[in-house]
Formats: structure tokens, sequence, C-alpha cells
């Protein structure tokens, strides 16, 4: 993963059942040449004990603010972290968090830190969706802190929803770009990112495909989430884990792409179109396994035009809206990519080559930005990670700063 910049990381633990996953998130930290202090609440500690938070840190554990008095730690612990991570963050704590108080160390530390925070919860899914814990959220996500969204999956017992805490390696590359972002310049902002491929059925078993692998625009989401926006990922036919902080809607088809990127437009500030959907379909699907004919004939195969997504939110554009479709070209790639931006009246075209072995599930990249306004921006191969990166420099450039969507939901 690479060493990073920052040398100390608070690592804030809250009581639930998740506590212990926390464990393997200090470990990543560690192991990438961190100084971590483990901060763990009364409640936390009847889960994983103080001694292993100090045998996996290498330092002792503060739990009380009347731990070593004299040298203030409610004060001085949230003062020298350049990164502040709450992993697990219970439905108590961002309520605490959102109305300031300060009863534990860890509420204290929150006080004072000055450097980035960033709450990843896990609860119940009731309690996620009750009205009080979104406002709660909303109102952190507003003053510039970083709330992930829970992952969909087993929670405690039997029960299954959102609520799950994300993997720690998850955790982990969002503080990573968190920490390349100091300034969370993509607060208050609705992102809609869509990636993959679509797929059309032939037959139960048949389709027509492309060899997108979704990792761009994956990417765009993680880098967005980061930054403080909220992030809608539309993922069509993606094998790659959720990125932390998304809420990821799965498609299978073009048309289902269409319907659920139109439906997260509505409040939308930007709308990024990095998935790679099927310009054809069969005219219609064989309801069995197409079966070859004794003489070896392929049968015909009737193809009709798919609906155009990224010129339907191009007409239905708001006032302040950003468009950002991709052009993925084999030969004449500026030309045809200025074409393609006027036609869908996008405020930004990202331009590639492809090809077998070209951009499709590598994971760098090499593209040019066109703008409407004329800007153009040529870039080297880059990780797709660094790619995401420059696409939301340009985005943020053009963004209304008085246009925000309000999107802290």
């Amino acid at each position: 993963m690479g060493a990073l910049v920052v040398t100390e990381v608070v690592l804030g633990v809250c009581g639930g059942i998740a506590a212990y996953k926390a464990c393997e998130l200090l470990r990543l930290f560690t192991e990438s040449g961190h100084g971590v202090k483990v901060v763990p609440t009364a409640a936390a500690l009847r889960f994983v004990g103080a001694p292993t938070w100090a045998a996996l840190s290498g330092r002792p554990v503060a739990t009380e603010v009347w731990d070593d008095a004299h040298e203030v730690p409610h004060v001085r612990i949230g003062r020298h972290a350049d990164l502040v991570v709450v992993a697990p963050a219970t439905a108590d704590l961002l309520a605490k968090a959102a109305h300031g108080i300060a009863d534990n160390l860890l509420t204290n530390t929150l006080l004072t830190a000055t450097c980035p925070v960033v709450f990843a919860p896990a609860m119940h899914t009731e309690m996620w969706e009750n009205a009080a814990t979104q406002a709660n959220v909303a109102t952190l996500r507003a003053r510039g802190f970083v709330v992930v969204e829970p992952a969909v999956g087993r929670l405690t017992g039997a029960d299954t929803g959102k609520g799950r805490l994300p993997e720690p390696a998850m955790i982990f590359e969002l503080a990573r770009r968190v920490l390349r972002h100091t300034e969370p310049d993509l607060i208050g902002r609705h992102v809609v990112v869509t990636a993959g491929g679509t797929r059309e059925p032939l037959d139960p078993v048949r389709f027509l495909g492309n060899r997108s692998s979704g990792k761009q625009g994956y990417a765009l989401a993680r880098s967005a989430v980061a930054r403080g926006a909220r992030v809608t990922l539309i993922a069509a036919n993606v094998t790659l884990p959720d990125p932390a902080g998304a809420d990821v809607v799965r498609v299978g088809t073009t048309e289902e792409l269409r319907k659920a990127t139109v439906e997260a437009a509505g409040s939308a500030d930007v709308v990024v179109m990095s998935a790679a959907p099927a310009d054809f379909r069969p005219a219609t699907t064989a309801v069995q396994k197409i079966k070859k004919t004794e003489g070896g004939t392929p049968p015909a195969v009737e193809l009709v035009a798919n609906p155009d997504i990224a010129a339907e939110l191009g007409t239905a554009k708001r006032p302040g809206q950003l468009l950002v479709v991709f052009a993925a070209e084999t030969h004449d790639a500026l030309e045809n990519a200025r074409g393609k931006m006027r036609r869908k009246r996008a405020d930004l075209i990202v331009v590639n080559v492809v090809g077998v072995d070209r951009v499709f599930g590598a994971d760098a990249n090499t593209v040019t930005i066109l703008g409407s306004d004329g800007g153009t921006r040529v870039m080297g191969e880059l990780p797709k990670d660094d790619v995401a990166d420059v696409i939301w420099d340009e985005v943020i450039n053009r963004l209304d700063p008085l246009a925000g969507s309000g999107g802290t939901a």
C-alpha cells in the first residue's frame, strides 16, 4: 500500500460488536508507518481490552480524561493528530459529536481536533435510518467531517441490512485519500458516478457486453467520498469491493443503468458517466438457450439502439449541475470526443484510447480532459486513483460555489 505522509493518527473506538474489526484497521495504520493513539470508550473496552490496543499500537492506551492529567490529554491528543478515525462510530457517538457533548476522552478529543475526522458508523439498520441519526450525520457532514455510509450485510445476530462496518481495508484506503485532501472541497455536494459495463441478454446464458472493469469509476467514487461528497455509485456488473462511504446501486442492462442514473441525477450536483453502456441490444431475448443448427449456421441477431443516457442527462441538466462523460475511442479520439461532448451537452469529457490490453482492467490510465469552455488537460499515464483526483479538480474548478444541492443526508 505504500508509506503514507502522515505520522500521527488517533483511532477512536466505540462500544459495538464491530470493535474487534478496529484491531485490523490499527494494524494497517501501524504497518504503514503511522504512530497511532487508540482512544476507546468505556463501552469499547467491554469488547476489546486495553492490553490488546496497547500491544497492537505499541503505545499506552488512554481511556479517561483523568489519566496523566498533568499532560491535559483531552486537549493534547486532538491537537497533535494529523487524522482522527472513529471506527466503529455508534449512534450515541455521532449524536454527541454533532451536539458538541464532551463527556469522555474521545468526545473531548473530537472537540479539540483541527485535523480531518472520519467517522465509520456501525449499528443496526433501524438506528442508522432513524431521523435523529440522519440529522446528526447531516450536521457532521455540513461541518466538514467525513461520515461514510455503512455497508450492507450481516449484522449482530441473524439480522441483515445496512449498518455493517465497512471492511478495515476499505476504511484505511478512504483514510489515505482523506489525507491527500485535507480540505473537503466537495462538502455539501451530491455526486453520481456510474461504473462498469452493461450486459444485454441474448438468451438466459449469453449476453452482449464489453470489457469495462469499473476500476476508474470506483476510483472516482473513492476520491469523491474522501473529499466530503455524498456519493451514489451505480455499478454495472462490477466485481470490485464496494468503496467505503458510497451508496452502491447495482444494475445489469443499459435500461437499468438509465433508470437508476436518471433517478439519482435529480438531486445531484455532478453526474460522472464513466460506465460503458452498450449502444445496442438484441431486439428480442430468447427464453431458452439458443442452440446450434444442424448445419452450424449461426442465427441472425437483430439489434436495436439503446437509449442515450448521457444525452438525456445533458438535455435535462439543471442550472449549476455538471455532466462529465467519457469517450473510449479506438481512433480519431479527440475529434470524436469533441463531437460527443457537443451532442451530449456535457461540461467535461474524459478521453482515452482503448483496445485489447489497453485501459480496460488496468490499474493505470492515460487521458485527456476536454472542457466545453475550451479547456484541455493532457495527462501522461497515471494510476486511476490519481486520474480520479485530477477529474474532480477540473469539476471543482467549474462548480458554482452557491449552487450546492445540500445533499448531505
